[in-house]
């Protein structure tokens, strides 16, 4: 005879679904919560008994007070942006008088998004935060199970029902585009980032925005990633282009590549080619020559992030479902200049 495939432990998110409450509701009537209908707790404790579900030890000795563990759900956080904001988001928990527990997914879908969320709630964080920078993982926001207080980050606004922190993209790219417009140049090409993330979406539709707003020519979208390498091998060959002039960099590590490749075919920046990248890492200052950039604050996006939290907690007022937008600034350096006559 073959084994019997295993059969997966419900969870509380199984017993709310099948009950058709929230997982707060089945929490309060495993809890004996006062505050619970009879009819409601009737139809609790049978969902439980037609699941089999046991509840988890610690998440009932923690019911009977708020938790202060916020959950967190991240992807790739090697990367400086994500990275960044997960340590925003940290901080901002901490003083705000909470931990966080974070798990880290090879893929944001929606498979994986809900994987994600019943072990967070499993675990009785007192909400979710997001940090969803692909377009794959605003989809996958879609369809959350209901009752779970959460808040995306990095959405673009793009995640309909849930309140959602980013930092204006558009206007990043914006200031950039014009800051180099402004220097003499006639028009600005763009290294963008890979296509799926919302973040590389949001910069390219600000630079060609910036660009038809002042009556330039929009030159091609220079496809790339996030890496320094793909800056090196592009610069490579806008090098041989005697009208580039000015390169907006869709993140600062292509920058950083874009400018070796300068630098070794003999190419001075500015004097020659202006360059302008986007997040303002801690190497930026440092590089040859000090880059421009655009910042973002992910400190505040953080602290803004906690706070809509805590309003869908009841701790601070209502929230709206409009994406709260942080504004980027321009950091001027060394590696923008007038252009040459």
């Amino acid at each position: 005879m073959g084994q019997q495939p295993a059969v997966r432990a419900a969870v509380m998110s199984d017993v709310a679904r099948l009950a058709g409450v929230s997982h707060q509701t089945v929490s309060r009537v495993l809890n004996n919560h006062p505050s619970v209908r009879p009819e409601t707790r009737e139809r609790v404790l049978r969902a439980v008994h037609q699941l089999n579900y046991r509840p988890n030890a610690l998440a009932r000795g923690l019911a009977g007070r708020r938790s202060r563990v916020i959950g967190v759900v991240s992807f790739d956080t090697i990367l400086y942006g994500p990275a960044a904001t997960l340590l925003g988001i940290e901080r901002a928990a901490r003083a705000a008088g909470y931990g966080i527990n974070i798990v880290t997914l090879e893929r944001l879908d929606r498979a994986g998004m809900k994987s994600a969320i019943d072990a967070l709630t499993e675990q009785s964080v007192a909400g979710v935060v997001i940090i969803a920078p692909m377009m794959t993982a605003a989809l996958a926001v879609h369809g959350l199970p209901t009752g779970v207080p959460a808040v995306v980050v990095e959405s673009g606004g793009g995640t309909g029902e849930l309140p959602s922190v980013s930092v204006d993209q558009v206007a990043g790219a914006r200031l950039a585009v014009e800051h180099l417009l402004s220097l003499g140049h006639e028009t600005v090409w763009h290294v963008a980032g890979p296509r799926d993330w919302l973040e590389a979406r949001d910069r390219v539709d600000g630079w060609r925005l910036a660009l038809e707003q002042a009556g330039r020519r929009v030159p091609a979208v220079v496809p790339g990633d996030w890496s320094p390498r793909a800056g090196y091998e592009i610069g490579q060959s806008l090098v041989d282009r005697p009208d580039v002039t000015a390169v907006f960099c869709a993140n600062d590590h292509q920058a950083l590549g874009l400018l070796r490749a300068l630098h070794q075919r003999g190419v001075r920046v500015p004097e020659d080619v202006s360059v302008v990248g986007f997040d303002d890492i801690p190497e930026a200052e440092y590089l040859s020559p000090p880059l421009t950039t655009v910042r973002q604050d992910f400190d505040e996006v953080g602290r803004r992030c906690v706070a809509a939290l805590l309003a869908l907690l009841g701790a601070a007022g209502p929230t709206g479902p409009e994406p709260a937008q942080v504004e980027p600034v321009l950091v001027v350096r060394d590696s923008s200049g007038a252009r040459r006559s």
